[in-house]
Parts: structure tokens; sequence; C-alpha cells
């Protein structure tokens, strides 16, 4: 049988996010390198689907890919120096060139992810990021903070004034809002109720909020009421012995745990509003990761499956991506369960899922 467009679209995108690409100075916003992912990324548009790849790690400095500027202005992607295909690249946004009265700069405040996401990490520190024994071992979040490209802590109203400027300015369309860990009881949801309340006094957006479960269930309500559409809760890694070597600190609450904690969200959110990242290539098997897919589903939640993509200056900078067959396996079968679910990544409000610039699974379901 021959393959759809969208299969074949989902082979390249994913080539494309394993093996990065070499990109100089081509036209575009040229994303970030360091901090909460997507880290070392740029964004690109092939045939109307905005994808996030590496451009700027170990991994995409030895790609087969690279992008080139061609005559007209335009952007055309080569392999192994053979032309594929020409693209287009996102512009820079337009309130990067704002700033507010105390003279931050709006994208310390907030980023453009994709085509039309906002993005901010709330709180750019976090309890366990300082103790590379306790850390999650792919995390950089603190690196921009400490490179000066943003601040530690964005307060309600700063978030508010970045999103009305974004939505008017740029035509954003979803506002995801992450944090490091704080050290209290809520894992950071109060931060996501204060901040979702006061940019939906100002403006009418959906937002995803992505935390870890809080100890009381009670903050998944209060997170609802305030104006959180959507909500992320992320497991990273599945199998026992992987989330003790690459989550030594987080691993500490159990998989049971998140699975308690993602059927109390979907009876507030409701079903295809709760999702969770899934890393692939740090160790767990396809087979680990589509029956963890599985029983997520079942309890309403979207699994969203990422390639693993190495940071520099982490543990795993030099990491080996996962294989594109590897990546294959698990899409065709996460995406043939979300079919027959009938749980898709279009119908949510808002969140890394909807948006599915970091992975190809939107593409398999």
């Amino acid at each position: 049988m021959p393959k759809s467009t969208s299969q074949s679209l989902g082979e390249l995108v994913t080539e494309l996010q394993v093996q990065g690409v070499m990109a100089p100075a081509v036209r575009g916003n040229p994303g970030r390198q360091g901090g909460a992912g997507p880290s070392d990324h740029r964004a690109i548009t092939l045939e109307g689907t905005t994808v996030m790849v590496p451009v700027y790690n170990s991994t995409a400095q030895q790609s087969p890919y690279h992008l080139t500027t061609t005559a007209d202005g335009g952007v055309a992607l080569h392999h192994q120096g053979e032309l594929t295909t020409t693209l287009e690249t996102p512009p820079e946004p337009h309130f990067y060139n704002l700033q507010t009265a105390e003279g931050i700069p709006y994208k310390a405040i907030a980023l453009l992810h994709g085509k039309d996401v906002l993005a901010t990490t709330l709180q750019q520190t976090c309890i366990r990021f300082r103790d590379r024994s306790e850390s999650c071992q792919f995390c950089a979040i603190e690196q921009s903070l400490t490179s000066g490209q943003t601040i530690v802590r964005k307060t309600p109203e700063q978030v508010a004034e970045v999103a009305a400027a974004a939505v008017r300015l740029d035509g954003v369309r979803q506002l995801v809002m992450t944090t490091g860990t704080p050290n209290s009881r809520d894992r950071g949801a109060r931060l996501m109720a204060e901040t979702a309340a006061a940019v939906k006094a100002v403006v009418d957006i959906p937002i995803q909020a992505q935390c870890e479960p809080p100890d009381d269930p009670v903050w998944f309500s209060r997170m609802k009421a305030a104006g959180v559409d959507s909500l992320g809760m992320h497991l990273e890694v599945v199998e026992p012995e992987v989330r003790r070597r690459i989550l030594p600190g987080k691993s500490e609450l159990t998989l049971e745990h998140y699975y308690r904690a993602f059927e109390q969200a979907v009876a507030v959110f409701g079903r295809g509003e709760v999702s969770t990242y899934l890393l692939a290539g740090l160790g767990d098997s396809a087979d680990s990761l589509i029956d963890c897919s599985q029983r997520l589903i079942t309890i309403g939640v979207y699994p969203f499956i990422v390639p693993f993509v190495p940071i520099a200056g982490t543990p795993l900078e030099r990491h080996p991506a996962p294989t594109t067959a590897f990546m294959l396996q698990i899409y065709e079968a996460v995406g043939a369960l979300l079919r027959d679910s009938d749980l898709r990544s279009a119908a949510m409000s808002a969140g890394c899922a909807k948006c599915g610039a970091c992975s190809a699974l939107s593409l398999f379901e």
C-alpha cells in the first residue's frame, strides 16, 4: 500500500528531529540555546507543518541535513549535499522588540515556540537542578538564566502583558506555562493559577499549565477555575531503572502516583485535556512506551511521544539520539491507539501536544 502524504512527511520530520539540521544564519526566528525545552532548536515549516528541529547541539553538527539560503532569499533543505525540498522559517516575532516599563525585554519573559505558541517558564529555578545527583539529567532550565536570556521569576502581570502583545502583534493562539519545581507542596500549581487568572483578565487565549502533581488534588480545580484550560504532568521515562538513572530526584514520585494524579486531573479538565511527555531514546523499550501510552489513553491522557534531544551543558549532552526506526515504531503503534480511542491532539485546548512541533506523533494519528 502506498504511503499517505502525512506518513511520508512524518518520516522526514522524524529524521530531522532525530538527526538534527546544520543551520547557518538563515532567515527567521533563530530559536535559542539552553534553558527549559525545547532548547537548541529552531522552527521550520515543511508542507504547512511547523516543527522544531535541533540545530545547536552536538547531534546537529554531525547531521547529513543542512539549510541554505536560496538565490531568491528562501530556505532550502539539503541531505548529504543534495536538495531535498524548500521550506519556510517562521519570522522572529514583533513582540521581541518590546520591553516592560521596568526595562525587561518581553523575550526574557516569554518566547515564541513553533509558529503560534507563546511559552514561558514562570520560575527559572528548580529545587533539584543544582545537585546533579538529584536533578533530571537532561534538564537545562537554569542555563538561560545564567546566560542572562531570562529572569528568575515572571510575575503574573508580566506574563499577562507579554501575552496580550503577542496575541495582538503576532497572532499567537495559545499560551504554555511551565515551571521549575518550587519548594512547596503545590509543586507550582499556585504559580499556574495566579498567572492564568492574570492572563485571562486581559486577553482571551487558551492556556496549558505544566507542573508536577501537587500533593493536594484540590489544586486541579483551583487551576481550572483560574483559567487553565489544559494540564501537562510529565512522566518523561517509565521503566523503574531508567527513572532512577535519568530522574534521580523526581523518580520519588512513582508511576502509580502519577496515574492517580492523571485520573484526578482528567476528572477536572476532561478527557483529552491532560497530557504527558514521554521522551523516547533514554533507555525505555518501545514496548514499555507503547504499553504506558495505552494505559494513559485509557485514562484519557494524551501521551506526547517526543524523541530525546541532547542539550549542550547537561550530563546527557553526548547521549545518542534515538534512531528513526525506533521512533517510527512507537509513532505508528501509539498513533493507532489514539485513532482507536478518538483522542486527538487537535482537539486539545492548548499545550505542547496541540502544537505538536516537537514530535511527529500527530502525523500518525
